[in-house]
């Protein structure tokens, strides 16, 4: 498998080092380039699977360098993730909108890094597979649009799917385009495995409000043939047909009369192991089916397969990147907010305080003693008293607050629209939840009982002026809760 390469453009020469080790230590191949020019000069050599691009460096902004890769289309499909030390509201929405793939903020985290740089290799990888199955689609189209009229309707229908649109969205649209292009009044998507006893109609043209109707696949012979075979099936004429031998037979017993005369059954599998079948069908009022018709279907499918290929790279692109927000918003023990996230909420908070003439507070709490804890009954009991003092502050706060974990067996809440003497009055409350909280040890082991110091801190205040200040307010005011005794509440 050949080793991915990545060009990494910064004028920072540590942080250029630092990127570039951490890279080649996890098997790719990089080329550092000190600056926008040399950025430029190696893009010109050859064009990398993935670029990391500072968004300030002295000899180019890195946004209009992104805007100018952008503009070219031999890099057009070139993944850029942004590396700044910017705040992300103003840095990540003008990448983004300018075409950036990602945005990460420095000082980065390793992890985090190398998640986003393997989501976006894949995501390229994948865009670039797709864009040649397009090309080559498009191409088999052109040549068809030739030969015949129909070709001309399956470029309207490829024209229409190609959108931003999700798989639901795209299996409703093709059965009503290639129904109509096909001149045929029952035209569906099933779903189903081979070997399956069941199947799951998504999508029907001749009942538009159908969704997920399950069918038994041993009354449609033609539907288990294509998708054990992989093979197309064409019947041209249901009554002589020896695939329908025995269920004619059974039509026959319960007296039923199908309207069906002529079916084309299209096997295909997309991403993730999804496996179906594109079923047209016309009664008996209707010509049947002849290999021309089968040839066309064939060309329908297949260039709706890439779509729904590129439709389902788009949404596990933005699944990939939900969860990589979340682990980064996230303290993976407690799952509360970290303090990154709670930052930035702090901040829009203040923000808003001032703008609107209100108070905020924030609440930093820390267990007693709570190093007794890991020492004398383990780090997994530990853990677990941490997670319980999570779900417990989560409890306690109303709808408008937020906790997160500081680190360690520290605590924080913020709580707007709240005075001094309300943040006060609600830290005691959380210091007597606390207090008379039984934390289960397992087994038939008594409960731990703990405590907790809390330091009280508003905003507006003197001498606060940024989120820092507001913290080294509330970590003074608990350190005097520790001194005064523990087990109290100071401002």
């Amino acid at each position: 498998m050949p080793v991915s390469r990545i060009l990494v453009a910064d004028d920072d020469v540590a942080v250029l080092e630092s990127v570039t080790w951490l890279l080649q230590e996890n098997g790719y191949e990089v080329i550092p380039a000190n600056g926008g020019m040399a950025c430029l000069e190696q893009l010109e050599k050859r064009a990398p699977d993935l670029l990391l691009l500072d968004i300030l460096m002295p000899d180019a902004d890195g946004c209009q360098l992104l805007e100018r890769i952008k503009s070219e289309e031999r890099w057009r499909d070139l993944p850029v993730l942004m590396l700044s030390a910017q705040p992300p509201e103003e840095a990540s929405v003008r990448s983004l909108g300018l075409g950036a793939a990602d945005f990460i903020r420095k000082p980065y985290r390793p992890k985090e890094l190398l998640a986003r740089v393997q989501v976006q290799l894949r995501t390229g990888a994948m865009l670039r597979s797709t864009r040649m199955a397009l090309v080559r689609t498009e191409e088999a189209l052109v040549r068809a649009q030739q030969d015949a009229d129909s070709r001309r309707k399956l470029v309207d229908i490829l024209h229409e799917v190609t959108g931003d649109l999700s798989v639901t969205e795209l299996f409703h649209l093709l059965v009503r385009r290639a129904a109509r292009a096909l001149g045929v009044s029952h035209c569906s998507v099933v779903l189903a495995r081979p070997g399956d006893a069941q199947a799951v109609v998504v999508a029907a043209f001749e009942n538009l409000g159908l969704q997920h109707l399950t069918i038994q696949l041993d009354r449609y012979p033609e539907l288990k043939a294509a998708l054990e075979s992989g093979q197309p099936v064409l019947v041209e004429d249901l009554d002589t047909h020896p695939l329908y031998e025995g269920v004619r037979h059974v039509w026959g017993i319960e007296g039923i009369e199908v309207p069906i005369r002529s079916v084309i059954a299209l096997p295909f599998t997309v991403d993730r192991g999804q496996y179906g079948v594109f079923l047209v069908r016309r009664t008996r009022d209707q010509d049947r089916f002849g290999p021309h018709d089968l040839e066309f279907a064939q060309a329908v499918i297949t260039a709706a397969v890439a779509v729904i290929q590129r439709a389902q790279m788009v949404e596990s692109t933005m699944a990939d990147n939900a969860r990589l927000e979340q682990l980064a918003q996230t303290d993976p023990l407690t799952q509360l907010l970290n303090r990154r996230a709670l930052t930035e909420r702090i901040t829009a908070e203040m923000e808003r305080a001032l703008r609107y003439d209100s108070t905020m507070a924030l609440l930093m709490i820390d267990l007693d003693h709570f190093k007794k804890v890991n020492d004398t009954y383990g780090h997994l009991v530990g853990d677990d008293v941490l997670r319980d003092v999570g779900r417990l502050l989560l409890d306690t706060i109303r709808g408008s607050d937020i906790v997160a974990r500081y680190g360690g067996e520290e605590f924080l809440l913020l709580l707007p629209e709240t005075d001094e003497a309300g943040a006060v009055s609600f830290a005691e409350r959380v210091r007597a939840a606390v207090d008379e909280y039984e934390f289960a040890r397992g087994g038939e082991h008594p409960p731990l009982k703990l405590t907790a110091s809390i330091g009280v801190a508003v905003f507006p205040a003197a001498r606060i002026e940024n989120v820092e200040d507001l913290f080294s307010r509330a970590d003074a005011a608990l350190y005097r809760a520790k001194a005064d005794g523990r087990n109290r509440v100071r401002q």
